[in-house]
Order: structure tokens, then C-alpha cells, then sequence
């Protein structure tokens, strides 16, 4: 079964301050249709699609090309309907709380009306006390969804000009009218997920009773710390010499008896009531300044994740029992993406006028390695706190320290933070929009607010929190508008600068000074920043200096003859996606269809390739380098077409084993293929580090898979690594060399690079052998010598021209190395480089059989070779759920022992018995 079970009860539970709350988690809910043919057990949190799987009435949606055979079920308008509520006082204050409601529903209460609510993303809070004092039998509650598709494209018909939005623009994918609703935009589908639209109570509910006749009492609904710098400001480096500040807010329902105190403890540094303290709108809000020097929280690599309790609570005047507390987990830290302008003393270093945009972690300049996450599964609520934590040690596994939350997808849970507190994940949170231009009418705009300072406040004490960001790709979408339909640019960028430039970022700027904020994921930075003004960021848009970098980077590129053409490659200050697709492994694969469908271009993954027919993403070149018009109707090969085209330009390939055996090998190949065009771009803009760009950041499209398909990610759904995560684990250690090729010209410059504070001092070297790994002509073409590396830098170590090495280059490799030991800590990296393609005939009949095998004790693992071996590749059977210390890896003939690290096993450790390898001659000889 793909859909992981939901096992909930319906319970009651008390506070320590005697609140009475009901946990409508569990399954005591029915879900039934409009028209009442169906009618089943279902449960909260939960979705119609999950609560139909269970009563079998629908298979799995998430098998083979079931979301076709389901789809009817997005059309269908459900109601969840509770058991019978026993237990409630009449007579007091009753709330109902939820948590999340997905997302178009009308709530009854006793058979009477309590609202609507129009919003997956925000908590919704409802006074039903009236309601329940005039009930006479045990409350049923009753939740009525409407069909989101259906709302959708009732809101998007421009006959309706005061719901919809007739100058609105989506880039579109299965169902449309997105934009209109405030539900998660890859619901209705996206050029690598698919599209199934649930609806339901997908996170907790609960009825408050405040019936305490000794005390006032009150329910804290949400709560939010600041801590930050004295006299900081949002976006703008702050004085690491100032002490800190801590600013606490409550949020709250019932009523707080006038003169309430608020205090705060952090222990050894804060205790006692804070000052300034301000009740209004049912929220209660002080601050207070630290006392001493905490420990400083950094990401991971760079320092320790030091984190505090901290403990709130609230006093009525005169009382020493509190009426309420919440307990946070706080770290003190400052993160601040820097985009003012480049100094005249950065300058006299060689950094090239324009703008700055990199993060600045405590006040130093920090390298961001990472990637970007979407949701890990199609429906929330079956996502896991041990799913994250798989998910999470395998980004830092994987050399990484920030990813980038997808507008496109939700919000993450509170537990997603803690993890990332824990491991020193930085997190770039974008809101939930993504790919279109938003309606500004007031009702969307109020919605906005609230769902903005909900989420702001739920996690913004965690202080892997590192940036809001206000939209996915919205500003960038600016320029293929203005391609498309340049009239339609004006009205575009109004309804952005409302949305994004007004609205949203002062839901950032007043309930957080430690944040910085962003209004769209890929931008040129802003003109000016005032934090007084009305609208504080004017953005740079394409206002554009001759000479000068600015800005972030968005870019893929689909034509496989130029994919490491570093010509090709966009120069700026932080590239933020990049990217190109291949298959999901086999046996992912396998776990979703049937064994029939497992060859490259059977029908039920042709379905699930969704890189069809046009691809909008072919046109995100470059922020600062708009699409030409006449190419917005170029029709894309699609991700099967265009991995096949790769795989068969740049590598031999088999048409003589067995169908499986073919399959298995196009799979690896696509994957190798992915891993060496991520390898070849994170190369290049970390190199920029030191070059008069001085990129800080390399952030890959994608981390995971929603689904086993054909897509970006480096991690299939199932937690398996493609060859993808191996290879920019590699290339995103902290001391690296790498080889950088103009083929046209010959020329190769070999970089070695940092992203260390400190001075890198030790050795770099490059040995030529022929591929059955001899040395080459008495190592005439080799080359070592001493290298120093400044701190977050580069520097070039070596310069050959490859059409005039002393020795035949089809049958010539290098292998490159840098050692260094910085503060005690040793650093090594080997990258390797061929003057001809692999696809070359000659190439491919001069690389010999490395007789590959390997033997294990326990999980560690030796293989050896009788030659040199390309893109050795340890596959773990079904069963285990782990990563391998290295694979994909190229060695020389001998022995290497790789170490299996394993996260779940379900053999008994059986799982090392099934070990299969292969490498790249398995391309030319199964």
C-alpha cells in the first residue's frame, strides 16, 4: 500500500490550567458525497482521497496511472460529519479551532451556520458558545467542501469581475484558476506532480471550553518570539556588538483580565516580566534584553546548533498563578540576505559593481549549499515527523546547508523546524504562491494578511528561519509576460507590487525585525530600501547597469549539446535554480507499477512525464536575459526525449540485453548524466566565489520527488538516492578542485575552491593515466604544487590547452586532488576530466572492463577494480532505506571501501546479500 495509514482517536484532554479541550483527531467522522452515494468511515486529519482508499472504495490514486481512474473525486463536493460531541458545558465560552481546512468549506454546529472558511493556510478560530447554549442534545459538527476545481474556474470566468481577476495570468497546468484560491497551487497540477485537488480537515481540530470559575482563563492559539539585535532592521546587517533583544506576542482567545503581566525566562540570560507590554486584538505582546553573551546558533558546518528553553506565561495583576504558558525551543543567531549595493572597498578587491545578494549568518558571508524541497508526499496528512527526519539527514548528508521551501507547496509543519533547528538547516520559506499573477481584491487581500501573520508567527523563533520569500519565480514571470503580451506588463506589475511589495511585506516588517524579506524568488534586488515608507522595497526590476552583476539566477537549459557549455551558464550572484530531469530508480519504480510498464517509454511513465508539451521552464534563462517572443511557441521534447537525447550524446549505449536489463541501464544512464550537468553548474558558480561576481549560493531544483517520475529531484519519493545526490554531495564538500573546459578553444583552467572562514593552505595535483590506469607518458602532463585558497574563495591552480597533451586523448584521463588540513580538520577531493566525450567511438573502444567486485563486512563495502572505473554504482536491494559514503564514483585499478549508512531496514540485514554493481561499461558491454 503507497498511502501510509492514518490511526487517530477522538479524545479529551485538559490544559494545567483546567482549559477542557476535545481533540477532533480520529476517525469518528463520516464523509459523504453531494448526491449521497457514498457514505464511509473517515477521519481528521485526513482527506476525501485517503478516507475513500481506506473504505476501498477508489484504489490507490498513487498507483500506475490511478489518478485518472480518481480524479472524479476533486469534482465531488464532500462533507465530513462528526460523532455526536458528549461532554460540553453550556454556558461557557466555546471555541472551535482548526488547525487546517483544505480549503473551501461551510461549518454547521449543531445544525447552525458558523462560517465559511476559503483558505488551506490558515488556523481558523470560531465562537460557537451561543450556539451550544441553545443545543439540546450532544453537538454534531458538519463540514461541507466544495470542489476547489469547480471553484476555481467559477472564480477565474471574467464574467465574475468582482471574484476574479479578467488581467490575471497562470502558467497553467492540468487545472486552472489556481491563483484564485488559496489551496496549495501544485494541487492542481505542475510540470513534474501530478494533479489531485483533495479536500478536507488535513490538520488537527479542536473545541475550547474555558469554564474555569477560579481563575480568568484564556487559549493561546498561536504565539511568536523575535530575537534579534538592538536597533535592527529587516533586511540590513545589524551591529554584532549590540545586545540582544527578545520580543514575545501571545495570541489568544477568551479574555485577558486587564493589567495582565507578561514573563518571559530563557534560563542564565532572560527572566522576569518583559516590558512595553501591549494587549490589543486579542493579542498580548513585550520584549526584553538579554543579559550576557548565549551561545550562537550557525548552520551546520560552520559552528554549533546551540539551542535555549525558553518559557512565556501570562499573570492576571496581583496573582502568581499563571493563566497561560508556551514553551519554545529559541537559538540566537542573525541571518540577513545582504543586497545593498557593492562598496567601493568591495570593489578594490575585484568584485564587480552592482549589488550584493548573499546571506550573511552572525555577520559573516556564508556560501549557501543546498537545494530546494517540494512536499514529500502528495497528501499532507500522511506526511511523518520520521519521514522529515529521514528527509533532513539526508540533506545534510548530502553536504547541504539550506533548502528552499517552494512557493508552489505549503507551509512546513512546527516539526520540520525543530528538525531543521537540531541539524543546522538553514530554511528559505517562500510563501504560497507560485507561477501567476494574483488577484488584489479586498477580500484576497485580508485572506492574505491573515494566512501571512499566522504562519510568520507560528515558526519565526526557530532560527534555522533564514528568509521570507514572498512568491516562486512571480517577478521573474514579469519578463515572459511582457514576451507573450507586452500590454499586458503594466497591469501585471501593478497587481504584483500590491500583492508582494505592499501587502506582504509589511506582514514580515511588523511582527519580525530578524528576518529578512524577499518579494519573489528570483529578483535583480531593490532600487532602495526604506522601512518608513509606505511601500519600503522599490524593486530594481531589468533597471540594469552595463558592466555591473546584480540579482539571483533562474535557469535550464533542455538542448543537451550545450548543457556544459560553461559559456552557456548565468552569471550572477547567487544562482537559485537550475536543473535537468532524469528517471526515478528502478526499483521506485517498481514499488508504483506494474513489472509489465518498467521500460523507458511504456505507457504508465510516457503518463507520468509531465515535462510536456510545452515547457514553460525552457524559458527561465536568466533573470537579466528576458525569452524572445518568437520562442514562447517552440514546443519542448518533453523530459523522456530530452533524456534520451543526453544519455545517447554524451555516453555508448546497449541495445543487446535483456528488455530489463536495457531499462536498468537507461535508468543509470539518465541518472549519471543529471548528476555530471548539476556537477558541472554547482562547479561554476561556486568557482564565481572568487570571480568578479562573487557568487555566495547554489540552491538545485529539486531535493525530492512527490512521486515516482521523471523529474529534477535527487531523491526519489521512496528516500532512494539518485546519482544526482551523490555527485553534488561531492562537488558541495567544503575544499573542492575542479576542471573548467572551453571546448571550442581547448583550453582548461583547474580551480580549487573553499567555502571555509579560514585560509585553505595544502597541496594540489593532476596524473593523466590511460583507461587501463597506467601512467601516461612518465607523467610529462602532470602537474603538483603548493595552493592557497582565501577564506569563501578561489583560485586557480593549473592551465593546460587539452588539443596539445603529449599522448593519444582518446585514451587518456585525469584524475585531480587537493589535500589540505585546516585547524586540525583534514580536507581531500578528487575530480576527474577527459579531453573527449565518452560517446567518442574511439574513447569507448579503448576504456577496458574493470572487472568489477566487491565483498562486505557488515556494511561496509570493498570494491575493487582491474582498470579505471567510471561511475561505479552500488545499488541497494529493496527493503533497506539508506546512502551509500560514496557511489557513482570513478577509481583507479584497486580497492575502495564505501560504508552503507543505514536509516531503516526492514531484511534483518539481509539487504547486503542483494548488493548489485555496475559502471559505466555496463553501457557498452551488460
Amino acid at each position: 500500500m503507497l498511502l501510509k495509514s492514518i490511526s487517530l482517536s477522538l479524545v479529551f484532554i485538559s490544559s494545567s490550567l483546567a482549559q477542557k479541550i476535545v481533540d477532533l483527531s480520529g476517525k469518528h467522522w463520516t464523509l459523504t458525497d453531494q448526491q449521497g452515494n457514498v457514505s464511509i468511515p473517515g477521519a481528521v486529519p485526513s482527506n476525501a482521497y485517503l478516507d475513500l482508499f481506506a473504505a476501498k472504495v477508489i484504489p490507490d490514486p498513487l498507483y500506475g496511472t490511478n489518478e485518472i481512474n480518481t480524479a472524479w473525486v476533486a469534482f465531488t463536493n464532500w462533507t465530513y460529519i462528526s460523532a455526536p460531541i458528549s461532554g460540553l458545558s453550556p454556558g461557557v465560552p466555546t471555541y472551535l479551532v482548526f488547525d487546517g481546512i483544505d480549503t473551501i468549506a461551510s461549518i454547521t454546529f449543531c445544525n447552525q451556520s458558523v462560517g465559511v472558511v476559503d483558505n488551506q493556510f490558515r488556523q481558523w478560530t470560531f465562537d460557537v458558545s451561543s450556539i451550544l447554549s441553545s443545543c439540546f442534545s450532544s453537538p454534531v459538527l458538519s463540514l461541507s467542501f466544495t470542489s476547489p476545481v469547480d471553484v476555481a474556474n467559477y472564480l477565474e470566468n471574467p464574467s465574475n469581475p468582482e471574484l476574479s481577476c479578467p488581467t490575471c495570468f497562470e502558467i497553467a497546468f492540468v487545472y486552472t484558476g489556481r491563483e484564485f484560491i488559496r489551496k496549495q497551487q501544485i494541487d492542481f497540477g505542475w510540470n513534474w506532480a501530478p494533479a489531485y485537488a483533495p479536500t478536507g480537515i488535513w490538520q488537527p481540530a479542536y473545541v475550547v471550553q474555558l469554564e474555569s470559575k477560579v481563575l480568568p482563563e484564556i487559549y493561546v492559539s498561536n504565539s511568536m518570539v523575535d530575537i534579534y539585535r538592538r536597533g535592527q532592521l529587516n533586511n540590513l546587517s545589524p551591529d554584532q556588538t549590540q545586545r540582544w533583544v527578545v520580543n514575545v506576542s501571545i495570541d489568544y482567545l477568551g479574555t485577558l483580565p486587564p493589567n495582565s503581566r507578561l514573563v518571559a525566562s530563557i534560563p542564565g540570560f532572560l527572566s522576569g516580566p518583559l516590558s512595553g507590554v501591549n494587549v490589543r486584538n486579542g493579542t498580548i505582546t513585550g520584549s526584553g534584553l538579554v543579559k550576557g553573551s548565549p551561545k550562537l546558533w550557525w548552520p551546520v558546518g560552520y559552528g554549533s546548533q546551540t539551542l535555549y528553553n525558553m518559557q512565556i506565561e501570562i499573570f492576571p495583576a496581583n496573582s502568581i498563578i499563571p493563566i497561560a504558558f508556551v514553551t519554545k525551543r529559541v537559538g540566537f543567531r542573525t541571518i540577513v540576505l545582504n543586497q545593498g549595493l557593492i562598496t567601493t572597498d568591495q570593489e578594490s578587491l575585484g568584485i564587480a559593481p552592482g549589488a550584493n545578494w548573499h546571506f550573511e549568518i552572525n555577520g559573516h558571508e556564508i556560501f549557501v549549499k543546498g537545494s530546494s524541497v517540494v512536499p514529500p508526499e502528495v497528501f499532507w496528512p500522511s506526511v511523518t515527523e520520521s519521514e522529515f527526519r529521514l528527509l533532513f539527514e539526508t540533506v545534510v548528508a548530502g553536504n547541504q546547508n539550506m533548502l528552499r521551501v517552494w512557493g508552489g507547496g505549503s507551509y512546513l509543519p512546527d516539526y520540520a523546524y525543530d528538525l531543521a533547528d537540531e541539524m543546522g538547516i538553514l530554511i528559505w520559506a517562500e510563501m504560497a504562491y507560485s507561477d501567476a499573477i494574483y488577484p488584489i481584491t479586498t477580500n484576497f487581500l485580508e485572506n492574505a494578511i491573515a494566512e501571512a501573520y499566522y504562519q510568520i508567527r507560528r515558526v519565526n523563533h526557530h532560527p534555522s528561519l533564514a528568509l521570507w520569500s514572498g512568491n516562486n519565480e512571480i517577478e521573474f514571470g514579469l519578463d515572459i509576460i511582457g514576451a507573450i503580451d507586452p500590454p499586458l506588463v503594466a497591469v501585471s506589475e501593478a497587481l504584483y507590487s500590491e500583492l508582494f511589495l505592499n501587502v506582504l511585506i509589511h506582514s514580515v516588517f511588523d511582527n519580525s525585525r530578524s528576518i529578512s524579506y524577499l518579494p519573489s524568488s528570483i529578483t535583480n534586488g531593490y532600487l532602495s530600501l526604506n522601512h518608513s515608507a509606505e511601500m519600503p522595497i522599490i524593486e530594481r526590476y531589468n533597471n540594469l547597469s552595463a558592466g555591473s552583476v546584480f540579482g539571483n539566477s533562474d535557469y535550464y537549459n533542455y538542448d543537451v549539446t550545450q548543457v556544459f557549455n560553461l559559456s552557456t551558464y548565468p552569471i550572477g550572484r547567487f544562482a537559485t535554480e537550475f536543473g535537468f530531469h532524469s528517471h526515478s530508480n528502478v526499483l521506485s519504480y517498481a514499488g508504483v507499477m506494474p513489472q509489465s510498464e518498467l521500460s523507458f517509454n511504456s505507457s504508465t511513465i510516457v503518463y507520468r512525464n509531465r515535462e510536456y508539451p510545452l515547457n514553460y521552464s525552457t524559458f527561465f534563462s536568466s533573470y537579466s536575459d528576458p525569452p524572445a517572443a518568437e520562442n514562447l511557441t517552440a514546443q519542448s521534447l518533453g523530459g523522456l526525449g530530452q533524456m534520451s537525447q543526453g544519455i545517447t550524446y554524451w555516453y555508448p549505449s546497449n541495445s543487446t540485453a535483456s528488455p530489463a536489463t536495457i531499462f536498468d541501464l537507461q535508468v543509470f544512464a539518465t541518472q549519471i548524466f543529471q548528476s555530471e550537468v548539476y556537477r558541472s553548474q554547482i562547479a561554476f558558480y561556486r568557482r564565481g566565489s572568487g570571480m568578479p561576481e562573487r557568487t555566495l549560493g547554489s540552491l538545485y531544483w529539486v531535493l525530492n520527488e512527490i512521486w515516482s517520475a521523471p523529474c529534477k529531484a535527487s531523491v526519489g519519493h521512496d528516500g532512494r538516492w539518485k546519482g544526482l545526490h551523490y555527485g553534488a554531495r561531492d562537488i558541495y564538500e567544503p575544499v573542492v578542485i575542479a576542471p573548467y573546459y572551453d571546448q571550442p578553444s581547448g583550453a582548461v583552467e583547474v580551480w580549487a575552491t573553499s567555502d571555509l572562514w579560514n585560509t585553505v593552505q595544502g597541496t594540489a595535483s593532476i596524473a593523466w593515466y590511460d583507461w587501463s590506469g597506467k601512467s601516461l607518458t612518465n607523467r610529462t602532463a602532470d602537474h603538483q604544487a603548493p595552493i592557497t585558497i582565501g577564506a569563501v574563495n578561489s583560485t586557480q591552480f593549473w592551465s593546460f590547452d587539452a588539443n596539445t597533451l603529449p599522448f593519444n586523448s582518446t585514451n587518456a584521463v585525469a584524475f585531480l586532488t587537493i589535500n589540505a588540513t585546516v585547524n586540525g580538520v583534514r580536507y581531500s577531493h578528487i575530480n576527474r576530466f577527459t579531453p573527449l566525450p565518452l560517446s567518442n567511438p574511439l574513447v569507448i573502444s579503448a576504456i577496458q572492463n574493470p572487472l568489477l567486485t566487491f565483498r562486505s563486512v557488515g556494511n561496509v563495502f570493498t570494491v575493487q577494480s582491474q582498470a579505471v572505473a567510471i561511475f561505479v554504482w552500488l545499488e541497494h536491494p529493496a527493503g533497506v532505506r539508506g546512502y551509500w559514503s560514496d557511489n557513482g564514483f570513478w577509481m583507479l585499478p584497486g580497492k575502495r571501501q564505501v560504508t552503507f549508512t543505514v536509516q531503516v531496514d526492514t531484511t534483518g540485514g539481509k539487504w547486503t546479500k542483494s548488493v548489485a554493481i555496475k559502471s559505466l561499461y555496463s553501457l557498452i558491454s551488460p
